[in-house]
């Protein structure tokens, strides 16, 4: 455990020197901000909750920017460290290869869990100082989004870590993670609508349809935050499809458990047996 801690301080040190930490979490913070404020100036006239449009923006958000954040902090993570030659000077030191790959991924996966949750924390933190009502259920599932947004992460973190154990070269990787990113975040969904259409439902039922958005991060993920609670499904329009889902919550989050240890796993196998 001691190794892996030194090698993630390593990797968190690093990023704080190439400006890593600080961009992301102003970048969080601000988007956050502007959502809570902004987006939520209608409140007063539609009767919702402040909070409520904020989960809904933010969760819409977050499906497309935390994915390539993670994408792009860590694509680079293993090919890279074999390009300038670091990784054949790591291995030199008494230290297994999965501690290096698993301590790699603990420091970049602190640093976007650090980024979510100042970033994300802050916009709560702003809408509680500014006096808005909001009710213990709203502040849950807002902590909720919040904890799901580092699961979700973490999750594209560790097939950035996959699709860097693959390949040797870095710009190999990089075309890999710009892959993942549109696969899963943009076309996936666009295929799912394109088939439910096509069969106009024939074949795919309710538990079909749900085992599809399972095999998807983003939409474990979204479907967690806009069909666990009520009143933010009934916000962003998804009252009906939480009827449908037959998942708990508790399930949505292993999935995206799943999704961080099953890509993370088959990047530690991968890099084991890899010629360095």
């Amino acid at each position: 455990m001691t190794t892996l801690l030194i090698i993630a301080a390593k990797e968190i040190r690093e990023a704080f020197r190439n400006r890593w930490v600080v961009a992301t979490t102003l970048l969080m913070a601000a988007l956050a901000l502007t959502l809570s404020f902004l987006g939520a100036a209608p409140t007063g006239t539609v009767g919702v909750g402040r909070i409520e449009v904020t989960i809904v923006s933010l969760s819409s958000l977050t499906i497309f920017l935390l994915p390539l954040i993670a994408l792009l902090l860590s694509f680079d993570a293993v090919v890279g460290e074999i390009d300038r030659g670091t990784m054949t000077l790591l291995l030199s030191y008494p230290v297994a290869r999965w501690q290096v790959l698993l301590g790699k991924f603990l420091g970049h996966a602190a640093i976007i869990a650090f980024a979510t949750v100042l970033g994300y924390g802050s916009a709560g933190a702003a809408l509680a100082w500014s006096g808005a009502a909001v009710g213990p259920e709203s502040w849950q599932a807002y902590g909720a989004m919040i904890g799901s947004s580092v699961l979700l992460g973490a999750a594209f973190t560790a097939l950035g870590y996959l699709a860097s154990t693959l390949v040797r070269d870095r710009g190999t990787a990089a075309g890999i993670a710009v892959a993942l990113w549109l696969g899963f975040v943009l076309l996936y969904d666009m295929g799912l609508l394109g088939l439910l259409v096509a069969d106009g439902g024939k074949t795919v039922n309710a538990e079909l349809l749900n085992a599809l958005l399972l095999a998807n991060p983003a939409d474990a993920y979204r479907l967690f935050n806009l069909t666990g609670f009520k009143n933010v499904s009934l916000l962003a329009g998804t009252a009906g499809l939480a009827s449908q889902v037959q998942v708990s919550g508790g399930v949505l989050l292993g999935v995206l458990a799943a999704w961080v240890a099953a890509p993370l796993g088959l990047a530690v196998l991968l890099f084991s047996r890899k010629q360095i």
